[in-house]
């Protein structure tokens, strides 16, 4: 058996990555609605169920057009920078509606948007199962102990290095991984997670044991997310 190849334990396959549950479809980690066309090649792919499938796509639609129109600072379709955002709030105004009833004042009497962040939760969550999944071929089907998300630009300068740096580990990922080929290539014990770029400026991951379970999301340049488990 060659350490090289691409193989995981049986074990951690054969359910879906998101509530453990019989796979019968895939998903795209992270979902098209985040990503601009033409799409990256080789998007990772997990498998899941089509409840679960069905059932985050309405949320990541939110999330994807929320996160659009705050850097937008505008609800309107045609002040979009991203063409399938400005579709969608198009062909579905009582999302561009919902969303606008979010820009609320704030003590200062300025107006923030307050986004629904049960909803941003859900996404990100998944997300992190999907990635950890994909790399690690480890299955995080519990709930993680921290779920954290804010704007890049709001985090200390020396908050935002932590965050995007690389992770040095000095465990080895599950043998047959992704990560663990990774490691083999380098043929380093001490190897580094380092950052996955899915799209430039839209979309990028890391996934690291170097202090527990976590995975790190950097969604549009705008919102880092960290997701961690024991």
């Amino acid at each position: 058996m060659d350490p090289r190849q691409l193989f995981a334990d049986s074990r951690m396959s054969g359910f879906c990555v998101y509530c453990g549950g019989p796979p019968d479809t895939r998903d795209h980690v992270p979902s098209r609605v985040l990503l601009d066309e033409p799409f990256p090649d080789n998007l990772p792919i997990v498998e899941c169920c089509t409840d679960c499938n069905r059932a985050f796509s309405l949320h990541e639609e939110y999330v994807a057009c929320f996160l659009s129109c705050v850097i937008s600072g505008s609800t309107d379709p045609e002040q979009q920078p991203r063409p399938k955002i400005a579709r969608i709030l198009r062909d579905s105004p009582a999302i561009a509606a919902r969303i606008q009833s979010t820009l609320l004042p704030s003590d200062s009497n300025e107006l923030v948007w307050s986004p629904e962040l049960d909803r941003f939760q859900t996404v990100i969550v998944k997300l992190a199962r999907g990635h950890i999944a994909y790399e690690l071929s480890l299955p995080r089907i519990e709930e993680p102990i921290s779920v954290q998300m804010m704007p890049i630009a709001l985090m200390p300068q020396d908050s935002v290095a932590t965050f995007l740096s690389d992770q040095p580990t000095h465990l080895w990922p599950e043998i047959g991984s992704r990560a663990f080929i990774r490691a083999c290539k380098t043929f380093d014990s001490q190897s580094v997670d380092s950052w996955r770029v899915v799209q430039p400026g839209g979309y990028q991951y890391l996934v690291s044991q170097s202090d527990g379970d976590f995975v790190r999301l950097l969604i549009a340049d705008y919102l880092a997310c960290e997701v961690c488990w024991d």
